[in-house]
């Protein structure tokens, strides 16, 4: 099933060529000014992910260079942004899709910013001529915005005579016919992902960005933890935390360890053991409300 995910207004819409410049790194706005910072805090904000953050910055510069060239009657020609996000499970890549859409939106680059998650299942069909009509389909939706496509090497599974490989051809076809207004993002393992982009002539080089998502550190995933408590109105205690680094520790030498999405888990799990304990407790003053202990990560 595809998803949908349309990025709120932002006051940084349409920054660039709707506004004057102040000076290359800063834009006024609705009589406020917009720090070349402020456009990069969602981002700058993630824990760990350093090429999706240069990625970023050389995005923002080059349009804000883009801009003064227009002002000095340069030719400023937009550049092909299709990205490949390879990495494990669990490392950002859907949400830094959804933060990609927000900002490219923001800068006037796309009419919606409206980001598409669809699967295998959403693009190939089950007879011939079906493909190519969910494929558009799926397209079609996804104008003005990011269409991201999560295992997209799944669509190469079903072998020679498999849908996918019209799915594939329907999307190469798809991108040159939006290209003004479309961001196609695939997502996927690297070695999977590297062999996908050799099964379309030309298919890797309309990927011009490919982008590496790491597993999270150890002390990543705890700052994520930290993050995700903080954000629910809680606090781990030390001896919590130091429970909670024991766990994931054990948890990171599984070979399916999910990484920032398996630290949410245990996270809630452990709000959950921490309600029982509450109630068990018959005391609910605001400390045992907000506070996790050891215990609950056990």
């Amino acid at each position: 099933m595809f998803y949908a995910v349309t990025p709120f207004r932002s006051p940084m819409r349409g920054v660039f060529g709707r506004t004057q410049a102040k000076d290359a790194a800063v834009e006024i706005v609705a009589d406020r000014v917009i720090s070349y910072e402020e456009w990069l805090a969602p981002i700058q904000s993630l824990i760990g992910l350093r090429e999706v953050k240069a990625f970023a910055e050389e995005l923002l510069a080059f349009y804000t260079v883009n801009e003064w060239r227009k002002k000095y009657h340069l030719r400023s020609d937009a550049l092909m942004h299709h990205m490949v996000f390879h990495g494990p499970p669990g490392t950002g890549k859907t949400t830094v899709a959804r933060l990609f859409g927000h900002l490219f939106y923001s800068m006037g680059m796309l009419s919606s910013g409206e980001v598409i998650e669809v699967e295998r299942a959403d693009l190939v069909g089950e007879y011939v001529g079906h493909t190519a009509q969910k494929t558009k389909l799926m397209l079609e939706k996804a104008k003005g915005g990011v269409l991201f496509i999560d295992e997209a090497y799944s669509l190469s599974r079903g072998g020679e005579n498999d849908f996918g490989r019209e799915a594939i051809d329907t999307l190469v076809k798809g991108m040159e016919e939006y290209k003004r207004d479309l961001v196609v993002i695939l997502a996927g393992y690297q070695e999977e992902m590297l062999y996908f982009l050799t099964l379309n002539p030309g298919l890797s080089s309309r990927f011009p960005v490919k982008i590496e998502f790491p597993p999270f550190r150890e002390n990543e995933l705890l700052n994520i933890a930290l993050q995700m408590v903080k954000e629910k109105d809680y606090t781990i205690s030390e001896d919590g935390l130091q429970s909670l680094r024991m766990v994931i520790r054990s948890e990171m030498g599984s070979p399916d360890f999910g990484n920032g999405r398996a630290v949410r888990n245990l996270i809630e799990k452990a709000i959950r053991k921490q309600s029982r304990r509450i109630v068990n407790e018959k005391l609910f003053d605001r400390e045992r409300l907000i506070t996790l202990k050891a215990s609950d990560f056990y």
